[in-house]
């Protein structure tokens, strides 16, 4: 089935029309808007006026006269200096929201772009050998967020989990765990991903005080470092275990966020090692890089230290070593030249801004990017903070493990779900999954209804709450509107455009036909929050509908009908636009 086309679109397309055929001259754009005053506000006819230089209440007057209104427009009014407030049939609103009802592949009035590319999204980024933590959260959440929009949009996205997989600390591991083998066996081959990180953090920590004390060791964990990185056999396969006993816990601190990691998409550090020399020789060749006291630089004349010289990216070390731009600069040129991406979106914390820039303006000026054909772009993100305002920390002032805080939210709203148990006839399975998603969905929220690139309290007692704009708020319309259908009885949802519309119901299904435009901006602009307030109002509409216009006891079979169709397609709308979040809606809560 096609599209369905947007009530909102059909408007504008009818005053696009009227406009040229008023002013052949112009470019028409009306300009419109959702309006307290009337269903939409047409403001596009000021500047019209002025750049025609007549009378903007007069153009006004003589366009209202050339608009065809059929069955979709029931009054236009000029109003002030020269709007135009638009009022839609109660018909058109609900034959309209009925395409989108019968709609087989469940669009929703969602439209499939134009013109697919290829987008190559970098999220979620763990380090090999080291606990997540809580700043590790919003790139794994935005970036999923982003990634479920896209794909719904039928943009093709490559997903890429970047893991710190490489560099010195590898060699002290790998010596140590040499002359220990046995430091990672296991008694019990069904080892969950936490135990199997706190074996390599407690082998880390063995080996950091061995390095520390014993000099003869250091200098042999120095020399794994260059066997790690001319590709040694024997050493690569004791590196390949710790990668592998790192995955485990990977999957699993993913596996508690509801969200789906394939190993395919995991292409860390060592995954470009290979391309590095190349890298720094295409860039030293072409000119974009230059040797300076020994390193490989990349210099910009806008970028500046506190001393006002330059801050040049270092792409190779004068040891030889290579930095995380050469990484990051391999990496551009795989994703360009392999995978054919179009887009390259990085989502990263805002405090790496600068690195990003220059290793984007030197892939520019290498030929790999351009703003035409292939553009690349950092979806940067704010601070996790505490109630207190500051970066969230334990009590003692050690970063917070990201699974204690998962598991903690869990706790909180399985809570929340076992007080209201009782009165929906939740079994104790269903309260126990039900924390799970109510938990996981208010940690999502809490970071996905808030601009990526502010800062935000992680604040659970809110996060958890039925009240406010929260995921729980939500979920519970969607649970509400389930328990109202399962009591229908024989009734079943069906439209009727022959009913007269209370405001309630307008205002409801006005909104229900923003969703194809709210969430292709929200894949347009990468800004996932877009989407969270889209949703939040209208779980907000949907409660004013509930105080006046009720469902099951409406005045005829017909509008209890009619009135089930639009909590129904309500409920469906809700339901996409949390997957679309990668949150979870129970249908009992």
């Amino acid at each position: 089935m096609a599209s369905v086309t947007s009530l909102t679109a059909s408007v504008h397309q009818r005053l696009a029309t009227a406009l040229s055929a008023t002013l052949p001259e112009a470019a028409a754009d009306p300009l419109l808007r959702r309006s307290d005053r009337a269903d939409y506000q047409a403001n596009g006819i000021l500047a019209l006026a002025k750049k025609a230089k007549a009378n903007p209440r007069e153009l006004a007057t003589q366009v209202v006269t050339q608009v065809e209104s059929g069955e979709l427009i029931k009054e236009i009014e000029v109003s002030g200096p020269g709007f135009l407030n638009i009022t839609l049939t109660d018909r058109a609103i609900t034959e309209n929201l009925a395409e989108r009802y019968a709609d087989a592949e469940n669009r929703l009035g969602v439209p499939l772009t134009a013109h697919p590319g290829t987008t190559v999204i970098d999220y979620a980024q763990p380090n090999v050998a080291k606990e997540m933590h809580v700043g590790h959260l919003r790139s794994a959440v935005i970036g999923d967020a982003v990634v479920q929009i896209l794909e719904f949009t039928g943009e093709n996205v490559v997903r890429r989990h970047h893991i710190g997989d490489w560099g010195t600390q590898f060699g002290m591991l790998i010596q140590y765990l040499d002359e220990h083998p046995h430091e990672l066996d296991h008694k019990d081959a069904r080892v969950s991903g936490e135990e199997a990180m706190s074996n390599l953090d407690r082998l880390y920590k063995a080996a950091r005080k061995l390095f520390d004390s014993d000099e003869e060791f250091k200098t042999r964990a120095r020399r794994r470092v260059v066997d790690l990185q001319a590709g040694d056999p024997q050493t690569l396969a004791t590196w390949q275990k710790f990668v592998d006993e790192s995955k485990i816990y990977f999957f699993s601190v993913f596996e508690k966020l509801d969200m789906e990691i394939r190993d395919a998409d995991i292409v860390g550090e060592s995954g470009y090692n290979d391309m590095l020399d190349e890298t720094c020789r295409l860039l030293e060749e072409s000119g974009v890089a230059v040797r300076s006291e020994g390193a490989l630089c990349v210099f910009f004349d806008d970028i500046k230290g506190p001393d006002g010289n330059p801050v040049p990216l270092i792409v190779k070390k004068s040891d030889g070593g290579y930095g995380y731009a050469a990484t990051d600069l391999s990496a551009i040129r795989d994703r360009v030249f392999h995978l054919k991406a179009n887009s390259l979106l990085y989502v990263v914390d805002a405090r790496q801004s600068l690195h990003f820039k220059m290793v984007f303006e030197t892939a520019r000026r290498a030929g790999w990017l351009n703003d035409e054909d292939v553009k690349a772009f950092q979806l940067a993100f704010g601070t996790v903070l505490g109630k207190d305002g500051k970066p969230f920390k334990t009590r003692e002032g050690t970063t917070i493990r990201l699974v204690d805080l998962l598991d903690e939210a869990i706790d909180r709203a399985t809570a929340v779900v076992r007080e209201k148990a009782e009165k929906v006839g939740l079994t104790e399975e269903e309260i126990v999954e039900n924390g799970r998603y109510v938990g996981i969905g208010a940690v999502k929220y809490a970071d996905l209804s808030t601009s990526a690139v502010r800062d935000y309290k992680f604040d659970l007692d809110q996060m958890v709450s039925l009240n406010g704009d929260t995921s729980v708020y939500l979920q519970y319309a969607y649970a509400r509107i389930q328990s109202i259908l399962r009591k229908a009885g024989e009734a079943s949802p069906a439209a009727h455009p022959e009913l007269e519309l209370a405001p309630a119901e307008r205002a409801l299904g006005l909104h229900l036909d923003q969703f194809g435009e709210a969430v292709a901006e929200v894949a347009e602009s990468y800004e996932p929050h877009k989407l969270a307030a889209y949703l939040f109002k209208l779980a907000t509409l949907l409660t004013t509908f509930y105080d006046q216009c009720p469902v099951l006891k409406a005045d005829t079979p017909a509008q209890v009908e009619n009135r089930l169709f639009l909590v129904d397609l309500t409920a469906r709308t809700l339901h996409r636009g949390m997957a679309l979040l990668g949150i979870r809606t129970p249908d009992k809560l």
